[in-house]
């Protein structure tokens, strides 16, 4: 059985251990639908679509009792069926189809049916996804290759799955010889229940022979999906919900799953206790530790959940109490399934998910997680880890590039399988922060410029001097900031934050350098040479403010440099107001920046002004003319024009 199928239909259940049972009759197939027996349902169904019966309702249930047991290829028979008998469907049989149709390798129909699904929901974020990544398959196949695997050599004829490190070994989930004698079996799929298996890692990344994990933690259901800390102290496990010989229902009487924790004491595990969030009328598995230990992961379909199964975290606070769980987000979870979560000692976050865009059935995937706990860009990892089949519980040793992950792809031992793996390349977003460095005045393309690079801290991280073209560029990362500083003789030198976007590509940032020395002459206006904006004045007044004291610094400072230049002050409004209430204040304002330079020490016969009031607008914003305030600010200019110079 494969506690893989948490949350497919809304849960894993667990109804009772039974035998095949069959029927020849439709009702029969139907009652045992209901109650998710689907092997017996799918056992009856064919026998009665095989003497050539056509039923809508017969084709709908077939295909969803082969895809909700993770058999996609076999589903897509019955939904091509379903959909050639009667092509308006419910949105999600589009999207169920669309999967079937990856594991058939009809992609370009699987697409087809992807972009109805989204014309008719519209709001489902897998439609958006899609429709955003419609070259998916492209993308894909860049991230591809970047792992050599082979089978882990301890799979069985039945379910292996589900890994974890632990004290030189791996320990995952298996139902080679859970059931003795009688065989008990998972009435879902006529699979046996699954307990924890340990095998010890060789040196050279290969797998002993397993054995069964402690009794202690085993028991008559269901176990899988084991996470330790690392001193091996602690161990959390997926389990249905059976604790102490008590086995728990929700509502429906349905056996759902939970956490567990469990404590390493005088050399073996006791003290199981389930986690505080669980709940009788949700699931609750596939746990997963935060690189600082932190924090748990988790896949839920609690209250909250935006999907089908949703990943979670939790505080684990230093007394060893819970916080409250917290959705992951639109970030990362859709309506589909995310699950199986896994954190990198590189702070990764790798899940499975059906959907996004993938090969098919659930894909692995991978995310940075920042040092604000934002997460980075999502990237599938590409095959041969994910194929046209389901892919998950993967797991890796930083350090060493090896790993394991599950699948129940084509020409494995038994109905999932653990392989294991080396990554041979990292898989990074990176981006080229490129652009050019120009002259401010007259956008000349800048040679010899010197361009920085440096880290959010200003430590500088990379040099480069601009060629003839003016351009320079640097390999950067995704969702990282970083500071770009340019300097060349006689320009002041000018720094710009940039903060890169969180997928693969180019991020452009032109550089448009300021002369340190600018050249003057008579009809020189040194308002727009020394960079000043308008001369603020309060509403309706004309009293020189603090603000424009600032720039009329720069005016003094060069009176100061050159003694014997004179200047002609001009002012200018807007229209709005009459023309001579305008002439009156622009004019009165003139005679106020004349009357500071004056008591700054400039002499009275080196200065002359006039306000223009509304006389000499720059653009068409007249009487009348509807304009926006933007617009109206630049027709509310100072202006400081050279008169003479020696």
């Amino acid at each position: 059985m494969q506690i893989k199928k948490l949350l497919y239909t809304g849960c894993l259940v667990l109804l009772a251990v039974s035998g095949i049972a069959q029927s020849g009759t439709l009702s029969t197939a139907d009652s045992k639908y209901q109650e998710y027996a689907y092997i017996d349902a799918i056992t009856t169904y064919e026998k009665v679509a095989e003497k050539g019966y056509k039923d809508e309702q017969m084709f709908q249930r077939l295909g969803n009792a082969y895809y909700f047991n993770g058999e996609l290829a076999r589903s897509s028979k019955w939904y091509t069926a379903l959909f050639e008998m009667n092509p308006q469907q419910e949105p999600e049989y589009y999207y169920r189809y669309a999967q079937a149709l990856k594991a058939v390798e009809n992609y370009m129909k699987a697409d087809q049916m992807l972009a109805l699904f989204n014309q008719k929901t519209k709001t489902d974020s897998r439609g958006i996804l899609f429709a955003n990544n419609t070259n998916y398959l492209e993308q894909i196949k860049l991230n591809s290759g970047r792992f050599e695997i082979a089978d882990a050599g301890i799979n069985s004829p039945y379910s292996d799955y589900g890994s974890a490190f632990y004290d030189n070994q791996l320990v995952f989930a298996s139902a080679r010889d859970t059931g003795g004698v009688a065989r008990k079996t998972f009435k879902w799929t006529n699979k046996s229940f699954t307990n924890l298996y340990s095998a010890p890692l060789e040196a050279d990344g290969t797998l002993g022979k397993p054995k069964r994990f402690e009794k202690k933690i085993n028991s008559i259901f269901n176990e899988s999906t084991p996470i330790f800390t690392k001193d091996g102290s602690t161990m959390y496990f997926t389990r249905n919900n059976f604790l102490e010989g008590k086995r728990g229902k929700n509502d429906q009487k349905i056996t759902l799953l939970k956490l567990y924790k469990a404590n390493f004491m005088d050399g073996k595990w006791a003290n199981i206790t389930e986690l505080p969030f669980n709940s009788n009328q949700y699931s609750v598995a596939h746990p997963a530790l935060s690189a600082d230990e932190k924090t748990l992961y988790f896949a839920s379909d609690m209250p909250g959940t935006l999907g089908q199964s949703d990943l979670f975290s939790v505080t684990i606070n230093a007394n060893g109490t819970f916080g409250s769980p917290k959705n992951l987000g639109k970030t990362i979870n859709t309506e589909g399934r995310e699950t199986f979560p896994f954190i990198s000692s590189d702070n990764e976050l790798y899940f499975s998910s059906d959907g996004r865009p993938g090969l098919g059935g659930l894909d692995v995937f991978v995310s940075t997680i920042n040092n604000n706990g934002v997460f980075g860009e999502i990237q599938n990892i590409g095959a041969p880890i994910n194929t046209k089949q389901d892919d998950f519980a993967f797991v890796i040793n930083s350090k060493t590039k090896n790993g394991f992950f599950s699948s129940n792809r084509d020409n494995g031992n038994g109905y999932d399988d653990i392989y294991r793996f080396t990554e041979t390349k990292k898989l990074v977003c990176e981006q080229y922060l490129i652009g050019t460095v120009t002259d401010f005045e007259t956008d000349k393309l800048l040679e010899t410029a010197i361009v920085n690079l440096l880290d959010e801290n200003f430590t500088k991280l990379e040099e480069i001097k601009t060629g003839s073209d003016g351009r320079y560029f640097f390999q950067v990362i995704c969702g990282k900031s970083y500071y770009v500083r340019a300097a060349k003789q006689e320009f002041e030198t000018k720094e710009i934050p940039v903060t890169i976007e969180q997928s693969t590509g180019k991020t452009k940032l032109k550089i448009a350098l300021e002369k340190r020395i600018k050249s003057i002459e008579i009809g020189t206006d040194l308002a727009k040479t020394l960079d000043i904006p308008i001369i603020y004045f309060d509403l309706d007044k004309s009293a020189i403010t603090k603000a424009a004291t600032f720039h009329l610094e720069k005016i003094l400072a060069v009176l100061q440099q050159y003694p014997k230049m004179k200047i002609d002050v001009r002012s200018h409004t807007d229209s709005r107001q009459t023309a001579k209430y305008n002439s009156i204040l622009s004019e009165n304002r003139a005679q106020s920046t004349i009357k500071w330079l004056i008591k700054n020490g400039i002499a009275a016969n080196r200065l002359t002004g006039k306000g223009y009031g509304e006389s000499k607008l720059i653009n068409g914003c007249g009487d009348g003319v509807k304009c926006s305030e933007a617009e109206h600010q630049l027709n509310r200019r100072s202006e400081f024009f050279i008169v003479k110079i020696e």
